[in-house]
């Protein structure tokens, strides 16, 4: 299938100029391009465009799950017929394997997968094996190990309508691909068999599959809901991919296992050569456990220390990652680049120092720190065609791009170049005209005398006017602190920083743009691509401590969320005017004039963007009857019973997946029929 892009807007202000020209370079083979987007400006639907046009699985990276979970949501309504998936870190909670030499405290790890996630991650893999037209937003989760593709790929099972086969080969050939069996409940990665019939839920779907076998060979195929077991579709066949990514394909554990076992040995007699003594016993009775369990159960507590055997790599060689289940001539767009690039960079070098301690200390062998993510060279040489995005490009994607013009140019050429002079290379697209012709927000600096009082002081005003206010603070403990002073106030506020739960964040994002608060309060969250309508001012508190949050492009960024409004103002309080602020006050205002000047031009009038409240994180798990529960009269009491028991099961499912406000929806709908009925 082809990416349909379906939208209710035409291309307006700076787009269709933007559109063209990302499109233009990528036809004339070029390979890195910059697009230079102020915030508002409409950077996701252009993006939208050039996918339409090229045609391309495209892969978008960003640098934190909050944003990830808009542009999810943002890229589904733009493409509802294509596949859209979510790629992001697993985890609610979790604690990497570690160990404290300074107080010799080994931490074990300790994880909470989110079923939901989960089976979104499953999905995106499964879509890229079977079709072309994919849009996976993903974290930098993408550059971390993944199963490789090939052995996912090599481990599907076909099974058609006619086709030979027992339902205890069919069962054996589940059980391969890591599906559990449960007779009593059918959930998500598991199947019950009852006679010559099993059904199947499958890890990436939301659809069970039932098969029916008589005389031994397959004599129906359908798709039933997991819940009612209720036929929905018939199909002829079906291809069903391992329940994970993480699949063996190797056939000769054995070897595989005596592998781990000679290096074990190795390593142990490195130890004792040293004189270290507990590490090397410590290496001998954890490996030899590992193994015995791999060995009887298929797998361990901490497995993927070990992929490196299963996988067959040479030391050193990258593991594979959600990048190698594309194909060669993708696009990648990178979003936030200013911040995701140096993530990405920086992934590797984290991730080897907690793994060097553990190996020296006789926790794990040396072969774990092959499972890690990419290093940045590696992630590099993995790209066909990217396009970078941000209001703040950092100079390093700015040079990639423009050294394709000047092979000469450095990075401290461009570091001493002005934006202006930057954006009149045809390789880097400037949009600065937004199509609800805003402008950048008008900046103030106040002195941080008696700040909270006047802080408050314009927040009621905005209040009152039934807009919002976005406060940023330099830690997580004064988010926390200002946002009780402030609730003890009397003003609805509520705080946001790394800490708070992936599913979370979206979910307090949206009430502040119910109303539920009226501050938010945050770190390093609130500064990119936050999709905030309603907020018309942003305060940044000890603007003038330079750093890494007051950055001249962070202090950009930050203005930025404050430009979709069309009484947006930022305040500055500060003692003294640094040079990032200064840098950040003179590229808003040149970028005011721009705007100004399009619009007297033109006749055009600001206006503020008036955008529906919606979940972030559409994860597709509304289904169509509970969407037209509210035309429950024309239906019998049967049926009504019948549906609240359906209800009932997936409300306990949402609530066991943690999808508390599902479940909540759930219930409110199984109240109203039970009324009803009544």
């Amino acid at each position: 299938m082809r990416f349909k892009l379906k939208s209710d807007f035409k291309p307006t202000g700076d787009q269709p100029k933007a559109i063209a020209e990302l499109i233009h370079n990528y036809q004339n083979g070029v390979k890195s391009q910059v697009l230079l987007g102020v915030t508002g400006s409409g950077k996701t639907y252009t993006v939208a465009n050039l996918i339409e046009k090229i045609q391309k699985p495209t892969l978008i990276i960003s640098h934190n799950k909050t944003l990830a979970a808009q542009l999810y949501s943002e890229f589904k309504a733009f493409f509802p017929k294509n596949a859209v998936k979510y790629f992001v870190s697993y985890y609610d909670y979790y604690q990497p394997e570690a160990y404290l030499p300074q107080t010799d405290t080994y931490i074990e790890k300790d994880s909470q997968v989110n079923q939901e996630i989960d089976r979104l991650r499953n999905e995106a893999t499964f879509s890229l094996m079977t079709r072309k037209d994919v849009i996976v937003i993903a974290s930098v989760s993408a550059i971390y190990g993944l199963g490789n593709p090939k052995d996912y790929e090599k481990m599907h099972l076909e099974i058609s309508l006619g086709q030979n086969m027992t339902p205890r080969e069919l069962a054996k050939a589940l059980i391969a691909l890591r599906y559990n069996r449960n007779d009593f409940t059918l959930e998500r990665v598991h199947f019950s068999l009852n006679g010559d019939v099993l059904d199947l839920f499958p890890s990436y779907g939301e659809k069970a599959i039932r098969i029916e076998i008589f005389d031994n060979k397959v004599e129906r195929i359908s798709e039933i809901n997991p819940f009612t077991k209720k036929m929905e579709n018939v199909l002829e066949q079906i291809v069903v991919y391992p329940a994970t990514q993480f699949v063996n394909a190797a056939s000769d554990l054995e070897a595989i296992l005596g592998r781990i076992k000679a290096d074990m040995e190795k390593q142990e007699k490195v130890f004792l050569k040293q004189q270290k003594f507990i590490e090397a016993q410590r290496i001998r009775e954890r490996t030899l456990q590992d193994i015995e369990m791999i060995r009887e159960l298929g797998y361990c507590t901490g497995i993927e220390n070990y992929s490196f055997y299963f996988d067959g790599r040479k030391s050193g060689e990258a593991p594979a990652c959600l990048l190698d289940y594309y194909p060669k001539d993708f696009l990648l767009v990178v979003d936030e680049s200013h911040m995701t690039i140096p993530q990405i960079r920086g992934m590797y070098f984290g991730d080897r120092s907690r793994k060097e301690t553990l190996v020296n200390f006789g926790f794990r062998l040396p072969t774990a720190m092959d499972n890690r993510p990419l290093k940045f060279d590696e992630f590099l040489q993995h790209l066909n065609r990217e396009v970078y995005i941000s209001a703040t490009p950092d100079k390093w994607e700015l040079t990639l791009v423009l050294k394709q013009e000047d092979q000469e140019l450095t990075e401290l050429d461009v570091a001493q170049k002005s934006l202006a002079k930057i954006v009149q290379s045809p390789l880097v697209v400037e949009q600065v005209i937004r199509p609800t012709f805003l402008l950048d927000p008008q900046v103030e600096v106040r002195s941080t005398k008696n700040q909270l009082e006047n802080l408050m002081k314009e927040i009621k005003k905005r209040t009152k006017s039934g807009q919002r206010t976005l406060v940023t603070v330099l830690t997580k403990r004064m988010a926390e602190e200002l946002s009780e002073y402030l609730r003890e106030k009397g003003l609805k506020v509520a705080y946001l920083h790394s800490e708070i739960e992936t599913l979370k964040r979206p979910k307090i994002l949206r009430e502040l743009r119910e109303g539920v608060y009226d501050i938010l309060v945050g770190v390093n969250l609130l500064r990119e691509g936050l999709d905030l309508p309603e907020v018309s001012l942003v305060a940044i508190i000890d603007a003038d401590k330079e750093g890494f949050l007051r950055s001249s492009w962070a202090l950009i960024q930050t203005m930025g969320r404050a430009a979709r409004h069309q009484d947006g103002k930022v305040i500055l309080y500060a003692d003294k005017m640094t040079g990032s602020m200064k840098k950040a006050i003179n590229e808003t205002n040149r970028r005011r004039k721009i705007q100004e000047a399009y619009n007297q031009k033109f006749h055009k009038k600001p206006l503020s963007i008036n955008k529906p409240i919606k979940t972030l994180l559409e994860i597709e798990s509304v289904e169509p009857e509970e969407k037209e529960l509210l035309a429950i009269d024309n239906i019998s009491q049967d049926e009504k019973e019948h549906l609240i028991q359906e209800l009932n099961s997936k409300m306990e499912l949402a609530a066991s997946n943690l999808e508390f406000e599902r479940a909540a929806f759930l219930r409110d709908q199984i109240d109203k029929l039970q009324k009803n009925k009544e």
